[in-house]
């Protein structure tokens, strides 16, 4: 698995997100690295807007203020293909064209050089999640399970700055969430870059194990 250089916090500063004339959230934070930043609320409230707003993607039905920053590097205007910011949504969102491996491969950096190499962390990064020996075979061949592990991996194997978790958990049923919720949390972690977390379910806030911060709205986020 690549290793991030010298990971650095993660800074939301005075983030305040609007749809129309409605307030969504204001909020302000640092996460360290290693550390899980959680931010709970219902439907509508925003939390998915503020995930957004973290990897450069908000839509633009949102007026959003504050900024956003990496170490002292401010990634407020920075293009979301340039933040390095790894995000796992509700779905793995698994590329149907390619193989396991090549969904592995295709997030590898550039700077890992020769094939026998790439291939061979890939499959390494299979095997530390139990699917050993699935190279070759077809995402849509996998279990809603084993696409999760395989969309956490090729997250990590992108040598993220942090990561971004919108609820990756709740389309999982009961004993199935709590076992890739452990394995998320454990491997994301691991890999000590910052990681918020926005869901409404409490089970997943008392996995994670960090600060919690609640919203609450009934406009439509």
């Amino acid at each position: 698995m690549q290793a991030v250089d010298d990971p650095m916090p993660l800074t939301l500063a005075d983030v305040t997100i609007r749809l129309a004339e409605r307030t969504l959230l204001s909020v302000s934070a640092t996460v360290m690295p290693g550390e899980v930043l959680t931010v709970m609320g219902p439907s509508g409230s925003g939390k998915s807007t503020l995930l957004a707003f973290a990897g450069g993607f908000v839509d633009p039905a949102f007026r959003v203020s504050g900024r956003i920053l990496i170490g002292d590097r401010d990634l407020t205007d920075v293009p979301a293909n340039k933040r390095r910011a790894g995000i796992l949504f509700q779905d793995p969102l698994l590329f149907p064209h390619l193989s396991v491996g090549g969904n592995i491969l295709f997030a590898m950096p550039q700077a890992v050089k020769g094939h026998k190499m790439r291939r061979q962390l890939a499959e390494r990064a299979l095997e530390q999640v139990g699917l050993a020996g699935f190279f070759d075979r077809d995402p849509e061949t996998l279990s809603g399970g084993q696409k999760a592990r395989v969309a956490l991996q090729r997250t990590l194997v992108s040598a993220p700055r942090y990561l971004l978790l919108d609820e990756p958990f709740s389309k999982l049923d009961a004993a199935l969430r709590q076992q890739t919720r452990a394995l998320v949390f454990s491997k994301a972690k691991a890999a000590g870059v910052p990681i918020i977390l926005v869901t409404h379910d409490g089970a997943d806030a008392e996995a994670a194990g960090g600060r919690v911060i609640e919203i609450g709205s009934e406009a439509e986020a």
